[in-house]
């Protein structure tokens, strides 16, 4: 018997029924649709080419087999994959009825012997590590807790990582060797969330670990695997912040910083004085992904410029240039040199999914996974343009818009305006999947603002709207933004909707509230609604590190300004239609946030749409879950939007 996965079945048999039967396609089971309308058949079927792509993540390299290991999906969710060559099948490994979050193999001369791998339940972020072989996952750790950033020994028989396992809360060092799970050993404990692995020094018995404190501060240290005992190597006054660091083989440390300017430069860090002396000219952009090769001869550089990922070799004691390929215009992610010198990266585009690829000592890009989209032809997707605004208080703020063909859709086009997370992240021209039909089918417009507190424009930037008194600096960007855009020719500034996920979310609320003669409508996703409530219910892991940049709810004043701020509290205000999207299991952004703005909504007699997943946490991960958000956001644009 043929088992077809649901709803693509349940899906076909509706479309195969009569006229008398229902043509409403239910939910998948784990949804629970409150307020929202069950989808059309006939709406998913005109929309299903565009749910149809898929992706390719980089994970890294096999050395047994000189293959790449990506994560990407054939089923529900993206399992790990492994590919011989460039343009080769996609082999699955993990079969697991979970996403996997990402896996490596063991580097040295283990050659490869143990593929690790990390996944959550049901979106809660407690990711565990396993190790994986013949299709099966062994459980390394303890089920419970939450376990990050496990990092390899150079020789491979030592993994590093980071988990709570002890009290829930604070983030202690732990290592292991995977092949033996009773070996897992709690090397240091420590206070705070904010502790990682990030490589280890040559001989193994040392490792170098770091502090992340905030945006705008974090500190490299020395964690001795014998004793235990943590030694500051960075000893910086004021915010001065380090990412990525790599041990090379002789010692050296290389990672980047703000230490000399606005943006992060690549250099290199004595060990014994913590003196970072920068690595070439003056950095312009920042160097936000670095890699070295084996032999640590070679670094690999990945900058942002204005939001294009530019790729460039260099060596790594002089810095001078040896490689700089002319890489598709995109966004760059996870770089990593194989042993024998080739260097493996995930390459997203707005006219190409992100897929797996390489570039050879020699210099030869090579394209190792060609993602499908649907059938559907990916060069017809749309370029952004670049979007520079004065703000209201005369800085420059920037966005990238995408606009309909003109052709196919003259005259203004409504617009939707899609604000990121973080809010230390940034709007990038990557791959629009699923957008791409909002774009090419209903010819609307999207912008994506970068609103001060994005990163990418300078550690200044960056920080404009950190504590409660400068959190709303951010929405008067957007403002700005959207009054420009409305007198943009092909912008019909009536129709104008807002949305945005976990910051961007309380971004859309904020907006709403503010400024609520803009909107026609608004989408919010795991989103904060009271800063109070939320750093009350975040993990416990978390709130330290949120209370850096919202604030802290513990003191009396900014308590008081942070329930000012809160969009809960200008509920009454929301005078267009709400849907808020919601994963139950969220541990950044917990459920609560969503029910007391939606009853809130409702109480002052307003629409407002609720979708929840019993299985999903921040943000839906399953395909069958994602569809079904699209679908059903799409009905709630082209009632609110389009006028449908």
């Amino acid at each position: 018997m043929l088992h077809i996965r649901r709803p693509v079945a349940l899906l076909a048999a509706l479309l195969l029924a009569g006229p008398a039967i229902a043509r409403d396609l239910p939910p998948p089971p784990a949804l629970r649709l409150d307020g929202v309308p069950q989808v059309p058949a006939a709406l998913a079927e005109r929309v299903r080419p565009w749910m149809e792509f898929r992706t390719a993540s980089f994970q890294g390299w096999d050395p047994a087999t000189r293959g790449m290991l990506i994560t990407t999906r054939f089923g529900d969710s993206n399992q790990l994959h492994l590919v011989a060559g460039p343009g080769a099948a996609r082999r699955q490994l993990s079969f697991e009825p979970e996403p996997v979050a990402g896996g490596s193999f063991a580097p040295g001369t283990a050659g490869g012997d143990v593929l690790l791998a990390a996944a959550d339940v049901g979106g809660a972020e407690n990711f565990q590590l396993f190790r994986l072989a013949e299709g099966r996952m062994q459980l390394l750790t303890d089920g419970k807790s939450r376990n990050t950033g496990a990092t390899w020994s150079k020789d491979g028989r030592l993994v590093g990582f980071a988990s709570n396992a002890r009290n829930g809360r604070d983030t202690d060092l732990w290592v292991m060797d995977p092949r033996d799970p009773a070996s897992r050993r709690l090397v240091a404990e420590r206070q705070g969330g904010g502790w990682a692995f990030l490589d280890f020094f040559p001989g193994g018995r040392s490792a170098l670990v770091a502090r992340y404190v905030s945006i705008e501060q974090s500190e490299l240290h020395r964690l001795d695997l014998e004793t235990g005992l943590v030694t500051p190597v960075t000893r910086d006054r004021g915010n001065v912040s380090y990412g990525g660091a790599r041990v090379t083989p002789d010692g050296r440390i290389l990672a980047t910083s703000d230490r000399f300017g606005e943006f992060r430069a690549l250099g290199v860090v004595d060990p014994a004085t913590g003196v970072f002396t920068r690595l070439g000219a003056p950095a312009r952009w920042d160097v936000e992904e670095f890699a070295v090769s084996a032999d640590g001869a070679r670094v690999a550089v990945v900058t942002n410029e204005a939001g294009i990922s530019r790729l460039r070799v260099l060596d790594s004691r002089t810095g001078a240039l040896l490689l700089e390929p002319e890489v598709p215009v995109g966004v760059i992610s996870g770089v990593e040199f194989a042993p024998w010198g080739e260097l493996g990266f995930t390459l997203s585009s707005a006219r190409s999914p992100g897929d797996g690829w390489s570039l050879t000592p020699e210099g030869a890009l090579r394209r190792w996974t060609f993602s499908e989209t649907g059938g559907l032809d990916p060069a017809r997707n749309v370029e952004p343009e670049l979007v520079r605004v004065k703000s209201f208080d005369g800085r420059e703020v920037t966005g990238f818009l995408y606009r309909p063909d003109p052709a196919q859709f003259p005259g203004p086009r409504p617009l939707l305006v899609n604000i990121h997370g973080g809010p230390e992240a940034q709007s990038r021209p990557g791959f629009q999947g699923r957008n791409n039909y909002l774009l090419n089918a209903r010819g609307i417009a999207i912008f994506y603002p970068n609103v001060r507190g994005s990163t990418g424009f300078g550690k200044t930037f960056v920080s404009l709207d950190n504590g409660p008194w400068k959190r709303e600096d951010s929405v008067r960007d957007i403002e700005a933004m959207v009054r420009h855009l409305a007198r943009d020719g092909g912008i019909d500034g009536s129709r104008i909707g807002v949305t945005g996920g976990s910051y961007g979310g309380y971004m859309t609320y904020a907006a709403l509230t503010l400024y609520p003669r803009l909107w026609r409508a608004g989408l919010a996703v795991v989103a904060i609604s009271d800063f109070v409530t939320f750093l009350e219910n975040t993990a416990d892991y978390r709130r330290d590190l949120r209370r850096v940049e919202y604030g802290d709810e513990t003191d009396p004043k900014q308590r008081a300004k942070l329930k000012e701020i809160s969009p809960l509290g200008r509920a009454d205000r929301i005078a267009v239609p709400l849907m808020v999207v919601t994963g139950a299991n969220d541990p950044r952004v917990p459920a609560s946030e969503a029910d007391q703005m939606v009853a809130a909504v409702r109480a002052n007699g307003r629409e407002a749409w609720h979708l929840v997943a019993a299985n999903e946490g921040h943000g839906f991960r399953r395909k069958e879950n994602q569809d079904y958000q699209f679908w059903t956001s799409l009905l709630f644009w082209e009632r609110h939007l389009l006028g449908d």
